[in-house]
């Protein structure tokens, strides 16, 4: 099954996976050879999505691949492609961005250099919660890393990429043996939290349009409220999962380093992050995603051109096997 979207410009596919991918080590989120492929789980298997830009940054279109019984249910392709273009920020208009970052002597060059990035956003609300309590007090890296060995048990893989499986879903863990969860590395504690989300959004008790129709506060209290979610937990959800874009995960200690580096201040707390983000409200949650990738490109895992405008692609891949 072959489909077209189109996006909103100025994007770039590359910059907006490598913001939602995080960490080269993503067994999820894969990029490789100007290909995103992912995989989705449902009842009737893993559907296999690969996703490629034809055209400029600043006319932009991408070609989808799906690959997967599932994929011919035309509610399932048409969840999947809802997925696709909230996951990548195809619909996200950031002129109002663009214009307050253009006056702005810091953020406008590292704007500038990075057109193109759309906000990321997990699959799903229980894959950002999943990956606030794996992340939560371990590096990213080694968050990521559970993330991926969790899938790998527990998540459906499509007979093209059994490398690539799918996250699993709140059902999928509800009833998992703690054991399991531990034997892959998730602390006692973390295996608590995370079946009780299952259970919880499996159950209602919090649902992805309630969350919705919250305003930022009322969103951040009702995360607050379920177990192993606290305030960074909260608004690394608000921000990844449910595309809140003035809120800043500000107990973040890695984005206080690296919003150090980048001002060439001597050292930030929460207290000085929140403070310094007033600044550029209401979108300091994309100050996040672009000091992100300023990381990333000095770390070697992105290539950006002199003049941020890659070469327009203008055939496909080659096709996976059937």
């Amino acid at each position: 099954m072959e489909l077209r979207l189109e996006a909103r410009a100025p994007f770039r596919l590359d910059l907006t996976v490598w913001a939602l991918r995080r960490q080269p080590g993503n067994r999820i989120d894969t990029w490789q050879s100007g290909v995103y492929r992912r995989s989705f789980g449902s009842h009737a298997g893993a559907v296999l999505a690969e996703v490629h830009q034809c055209g400029s940054t600043q006319q932009p279109r991408l070609q989808v691949r799906l690959h997967g019984v599932a994929a011919d249910d035309p509610a399932r392709r048409e969840d999947i492609v809802a997925m696709l273009r909230r996951m990548l920020g195809l619909d996200v208009d950031l002129s109002g961005f663009y214009a307050q970052a253009a006056g702005d002597p810091d953020l406008g060059p590292l704007v500038l250099r990075y057109r193109g990035l759309k906000p990321p956003r997990f699959a799903t609300l229980f894959e950002a919660l999943a990956n606030a309590v794996a992340c939560q007090q371990v590096s990213l890296a080694s968050g990521i890393a559970l993330l991926g060995r969790l899938s790998a048990q527990f998540g459906p893989a499509h007979p093209l990429a059994p490398e690539l499986p799918a996250f699993p879903r709140p059902q999928d863990l509800c009833d998992a043996d703690p054991p399991a969860l531990r034997a892959l590395g998730f602390s006692q504690q973390k295996t608590g939290y995370l079946t009780g989300l299952a259970r919880d959004l499996a159950g209602g008790k919090l649902t992805a349009a309630a969350l919705e129709v919250a305003d930022d506060a009322g969103a951040m209290r009702m995360l607050s409220a379920l177990r192993g979610i606290k305030r960074w937990s909260a608004q690394y959800v608000a921000l990844r999962g449910l595309g809140r874009l003035a809120v800043f995960p500000v107990d973040d200690v890695g984005a206080h380093k690296h919003l150090a580096a980048w001002l060439g201040v001597p050292r930030l707390d929460a207290e000085a992050t929140a403070a310094l983000m007033r600044r550029w409200q209401p979108y300091a949650g994309l100050v996040y995603f672009h000091v992100l990738l300023k990381r990333l490109e000095e770390a070697g895992h992105l290539s950006i051109g002199p003049a941020n405008d890659p070469v327009p692609i203008t055939s496909a891949p080659a096709r996976a096997r059937a």
